[in-house]
């Protein structure tokens, strides 16, 4: 089974949630064992015709994801139909982290792409990273640097999609039998 986990990130801290999830998902047996796993920003993923499951990610900024990552989705929403995929996005901070709210933009295109379930965690700020009128704001909003992912529910859900993808083996990229469901039961919006 080939995986690919792809994300669009501003300021890194996406890009490392993607690669801890890639990490995570090439440990688990899947199939017909260890699976092939690639952790590509979307703008370098160019076929995603070798891939039988996708995660997506993207930072949040102002309940929006990146660009990048809202026109991978687009363009590659047929494509992406036809695979096991789940939608991950990062952003939220603070203690506890503000509006920790799945973004409507995550729902609407979770529907768009098929996607099998969804999960926002929780970000990371460094105000040295940001620009300044986002330092302003975050000032504003008296929140504090701080690293507030929490890497044990990041590894927790990419087991979770691995046992998925068990389970799930012998039937795909067949979309009729996937079910819309997300891993966690929560019924994906349609």
């Amino acid at each position: 089974m080939r995986i690919l986990v792809t994300y669009a990130t501003r300021h890194e801290g996406t890009a490392q949630i993607a690669h801890v999830l890639g990490s995570v998902l090439r440990e688990q047996e899947i199939a017909d064992g260890k699976p092939a796993v690639d952790v590509l920003v979307v703008d370098d993923v160019e076929d995603l015709e070798t891939y039988d499951a996708v995660l997506l990610g993207s930072a949040v900024y102002m309940d929006r994801w990146l660009r990048p990552a809202r026109q991978f989705a687009q363009a590659n929403a047929k494509p992406l139909m036809k695979r096991a995929v789940w939608l991950f996005a990062s952003g939220p901070v603070g203690e506890p982290p503000s509006a920790l709210t799945e973004s409507p933009e995550t729902a609407q295109l979770a529907e768009a792409v098929g996607a099998r379930g969804y999960r926002t965690f929780a970000g990371r700020l460094r105000a040295s990273d940001l620009a300044a009128d986002e330092r302003a704001g975050i000032r504003g909003a008296h929140i504090a640097d701080g690293d507030y992912r929490d890497w044990h529910e990041i590894r927790s859900w990419g087991e979770e999609i691995g046992d998925a993808l068990l389970a799930s083996s012998q039937e795909l990229p067949n979309r009729a039998t996937r079910g819309r469901r997300s891993h966690e039961g929560a019924r994906v919006p349609r």
